[in-house]
């Protein structure tokens, strides 16, 4: 979708892009919302500057999203962006009220994140064949990487060989608004990634990437490949409808919170911005908990 009022938006999606250094996904979603609004308010109110929007246009705006049935979450979603917005706007002087101050946001069921069972993953890991090639050790480096750092798929692709410390077993990850954060490595992990790099300098000692990864095509893998890898192995030890690299980062902060794990350190080597994010993972753990209960206890 284009970006309407270039003028009026171009300040704060330079200013989310350079000085809050948002990732391109995020700010392709806040840029795409604010050019759904600021159309609906065009074709609907005749309004184009943000000094002119009320909260009942955006009240409307909300409504329209709810008939062509989009999804509470997805609305809140937006509305976000839309408050972000008016609030730079706010702060820089170009309205004197935000209208979105009494704009709330949807009910929306909670939803728990898919993970895999432990058994599931080391079955996966320590069980399953995968091609003895350099390509199939690549798949089951791609698989232990997400499984036992929790780093995003965006994380992983973009991963420089220097970014591993193989002195200290640990890996150096550049995040969300190019935060930092390092995640130690078990010693098989770090051995692993080392007779990779051998591999991988042996194979193509003329490779112009510097990322760890690379495919036999001697290109970095996108996030579809690492995507379709993960589906397809995940295939193999679950029927969960969900097989994605964000359910392996699930997994991993399950199953650091299922065995004992202080929420506060999961919470810093997933590189959450607040503890409420990581909460959602004890949630998972308790509803395991129900539901052992509930198949084992005579009166569950």
């Amino acid at each position: 979708m284009p970006i309407p009022q270039q003028p009026i938006l171009s300040p704060f999606l330079d200013f989310i892009k350079f000085e809050k250094r948002y990732s391109a996904h995020t700010y392709r979603a806040y840029a795409d919302d604010l050019a759904s609004f600021f159309s609906f308010a065009q074709v609907q109110f005749a309004v184009s500057q943000p000094a002119e929007v009320t909260p009942g246009m955006i009240r409307s705006w909300m409504a329209s999203l709810t008939l062509i049935k989009v999804q509470p979450r997805s609305i809140n979603r937006k509305i976000s962006s839309l408050k972000s917005f008016f609030r730079y706007c706010l702060i820089h002087g170009q309205i004197t009220a935000n209208p979105t101050k009494t704009i709330q946001v949807l009910k929306t069921r909670k939803r728990l994140p898919s993970y895999v069972e432990q058994d599931q993953m080391e079955t996966l890991l320590n069980q399953t064949t995968f091609p003895d090639d350099f390509g199939g050790r690549g798949d089951h480096l791609i698989l232990s990487l997400l499984y036992h750092t929790g780093i995003r798929v965006s994380e992983l692709v973009g991963l420089k060989s220097s970014q591993i410390d193989h002195a200290r077993s640990q890996l150096k990850v550049l995040g969300k608004g190019n935060k930092e954060r390092i995640i130690p490595l078990q010693t098989e992990l770090t051995e692993k990634i080392r007779e990779y790099a051998q591999e991988k300098a042996t194979l193509f000692p003329e490779a112009i990437f510097p990322n760890l990864l690379l495919t036999p095509k001697q290109k970095p893998p996108t996030a579809r490949q690492v995507y379709d890898t993960v589906k397809k192995y995940l295939s193999l030890v679950t029927t969960a409808e969900k097989k994605s690299p964000h359910v392996l980062r699930h997994s991993f902060a399950t199953h650091l919170t299922g065995n004992g794990a202080e929420l506060n350190a999961v919470k810093e080597l997933l590189g959450h911005s607040s503890l409420a994010a990581t909460q959602v993972y004890t949630h998972n753990n308790i509803e395991r908990l129900r539901d052992i209960h509930k198949k084992a206890h005579p009166k569950g």
